[in-house]
């Protein structure tokens, strides 16, 4: 196991320096997060390797849909989280959780392994919040690299600069959740802070395959100016990045109604002026992407289902125009 990184001790309990609580513990005491703490004045990491599960997932469910389309990726899943979303929809990993002594440990040349084993391009870190996980992603990143196979980051981007210059150069994509933006969303509902996600956005954007997933939920970050606020902020990065609106289902301690097509339809309109590639997500219609020159169908997706249609080599089969991706 690599040593725990990123944390101050000091005379009465240690600083953890991960992410942007800053979290001050006491001996016995474990972070926002769930999964550090001190323990004899040293960072411990009771859940360090312990995975609340893994499974072959359709990439487009993370959702990608602009890297290794049709494709199955090997999911490993933690818990944990150091935002406290009261929509979370794996609130049972990430907040309501007690490690168990009889949970496996699955180290991380083991789930190497696994990925190696499969018919995949690599592994999504991802069902509950991996960056707390920091350690563990990083040691087992580099494994995979090694190996050939691709990191997958799904990630709140909560963290601070540091560690994520850090972690960057071992991942090849993201989906990260901008849940709104609002900074007092952030800090009211979510328990933190706008401005560290949009830097990491940045850091994203200029070193991996970076898509972004906001979670429309009505009433709380359904406006078209703020939906406009996000898509211009994500076209001053490239206007290439994909965005994936999705629509809110009731959960966990949110009881607001769900979100429908007709909530989402003119949001998706207003993103698609800043971005060239808008998606739906939860609902029934196809969410296909189309080339921005010519419209030509180039993939069509109804749920989980793909189908490659008129892309080739990257590259749109009608017009030629290189369509912004990694395809495999």
């Amino acid at each position: 196991m690599n040593s725990p990184l990123y944390y101050q001790p000091g005379k009465d309990g240690l600083r953890c320096r991960l992410c942007p609580h800053a979290c001050f513990l006491k001996e016995g005491e474990t972070g926002i997060c769930g999964v550090r703490g001190n323990s004899s004045g040293r960072m411990s990491l009771p859940c360090y390797a312990r995975l609340s599960g893994f499974a072959l997932d359709p990439i487009e469910k993370k959702p990608l849909y602009h890297f290794f389309p049709g494709r199955n990726i090997l999911s490993a899943g933690f818990y944990g989280c150091n935002l406290r979303c009261p929509f979370c929809q794996n609130y049972g990993i990430s907040r309501e959780f007690r490690r168990s002594a009889d949970s496996p440990e699955t180290p991380p040349a083991g789930l190497v392994t696994q990925a190696s084993r499969g018919d995949t391009p690599g592994i999504a870190y991802t069902y509950s919040e991996p960056l707390v996980h920091f350690e563990y992603l990083l040691e087992c990143a580099g494994i995979a690299r090694s190996q050939g196979l691709k990191n997958i980051l799904v990630s709140n981007g909560f963290i601070n600069e540091t560690p994520a210059r850090e972690l960057l150069p071992l991942l090849d994509a993201a989906n990260i959740d901008l849940k709104s933006f609002s900074p007092d969303f952030y800090r009211e509902e979510l328990g933190g802070d706008l401005k560290p996600v949009l830097r990491f956005l940045e850091l994203a954007s200029a070193s991996v395959h970076l898509e972004v997933t906001t979670l429309i939920i009505p009433g709380k970050n359904d406006s078209l100016s703020e939906i406009t606020e996000i898509s211009s902020f994500l076209a001053g990065l490239n206007p290439d990045i994909p965005l994936h609106l999705s629509c809110y289902r009731p959960m966990y301690r949110y009881t607001l109604r769900p979100a429908t097509w007709e909530d989402i339809r003119p949001l998706l309109d207003a993103a698609r002026q800043k971005l060239r590639y808008v998606y739906p997500g939860n609902v029934r219609q196809e969410s296909n992407t189309v080339c921005p020159s010519c419209a030509e169908l180039l993939i069509r997706r109804q749920g989980y289902n793909v189908q490659i249609k008129g892309l080739r080599d990257g590259r749109c089969a009608r017009c030629g125009r290189e369509i912004a991706g990694v395809w495999g």
